[in-house]
């Protein structure tokens, strides 16, 4: 009996150490991630520590990333150093993720997330502005133009989710969030999970399109950080909470601005064609048929066909050019 004992006692002890390692092993990776990405500005609003990225001259385009990416992704796609060719662009890491603190004890739900980047936005002189919100990001964009229409000059989303079904993708997504077992996970075996499934995940999320090895390198470093894989976890289950809930789209009736949604019929996450349709009734829309993924937008732009002026006509542009109505 005591020499079995023994053995149960030396096997925890074991295990206990190998976790230790890991969680040691984790946070160290987590710090050398940030290293290259030391760049940008800090702005400290409410509490919560947010940096961003500041580029170029012109009107104000705020750039917000989806869940588990970052400002940097911008950096590396291209796409900041393109646009601010023609805007002043600041590429706003959300509270928890690159190297933006997300304070817990509260709810950073989308409407919490836009009257915090407000604010940061505000502290920094600006008045009005544009946004860019991808993915996740495209709810914190909707939620700036309804809290603050004075401020919104015109939104563009990108692979937005505005009614997601509810998924056990998300459910398993939002495990991690759980507290003492789930902080465990994060800080010992699922950077590890992330890092091994990193190829996979990214041919998921970008295919057909070319991923950049500068890129693909740089995400999966900040996305395997233990504290960003909390507000992963945590964004995945506010996803959760709103399919559940069956949420609709009546709280965007009041909207009155300029508004470009942009989704993918090759998008591999989740139905980007019936999201963008439950929208095309208020906005003014442009929808890609022609493969587009989920990934962040690289090296991309475009415009409404009258210049974001009007509600959506419910219509595309094809490969070609030519325009075809949506049908829903």
């Amino acid at each position: 009996m005591t020499r079995r004992t023994n053995k149960t006692t030396a096997a925890a002890v074991l295990l206990a150490a190998g976790l230790v390692s890991l969680a040691l092993y984790n946070s160290a990776r987590a710090r050398r991630a940030l290293f290259p990405h030391g760049s940008g500005r800090l702005v400290g609003v409410s509490g919560v520590r947010l940096h961003l990225l500041e580029q170029g001259g012109g009107a104000p385009l705020i750039l917000l990333h989806g869940n588990g990416s970052s400002a940097e992704d911008f950096k590396t796609s291209g796409m900041l150093d393109e646009a601010a060719d023609k805007y002043r662009v600041l590429a706003f890491d959300r509270p928890g993720f690159g190297r933006s603190t997300r304070p817990r004890g509260k709810l950073w739900t989308a409407a919490a997330q836009a009257d915090l980047i407000h604010a940061a936005i505000a502290q920094l002189g600006i008045e009005r502005y544009l946004i860019l919100g991808h993915s996740w990001g495209a709810s914190v964009a909707l939620q700036l133009a309804r809290r603050h229409p004075a401020s919104v000059a015109g939104i563009v989303l990108v692979s937005g989710y505005y009614r997601p079904p509810p998924r056990l993708g998300l459910a398993l997504a939002a495990l991690p969030a759980f507290p003492v077992a789930g902080g465990v996970f994060r800080h010992t075996l699922l950077p590890l999970l992330v890092r091994l499934t990193w190829p996979l995940a990214m041919g998921k999320i970008f295919r057909p399109g070319i991923i950049s090895a500068a890129f693909a390198s740089s995400a999966k470093e900040i996305a395997s950080r233990p504290s960003q894989l909390r507000s992963i976890a945590a964004e995945s289950g506010l996803m959760l909470a709103g399919a559940l809930a069956g949420g609709r789209f009546t709280r965007y009736h009041d909207l009155s601005l300029p508004v470009g949604i942009i989704a993918g019929a090759g998008d591999r996450l989740f139905d980007a064609k019936a999201e963008a349709l439950g929208l095309h009734s208020w906005f003014l829309c442009a929808y890609h048929p022609a493969g587009r993924p989920h990934g962040p937008p690289h090296r991309t732009a475009g415009r409404s066909r009258d210049g974001g002026q009007g509600r959506c006509r419910g219509e595309y542009l094809r490969e070609d050019g030519t325009v075809a109505r949506l049908r829903s």
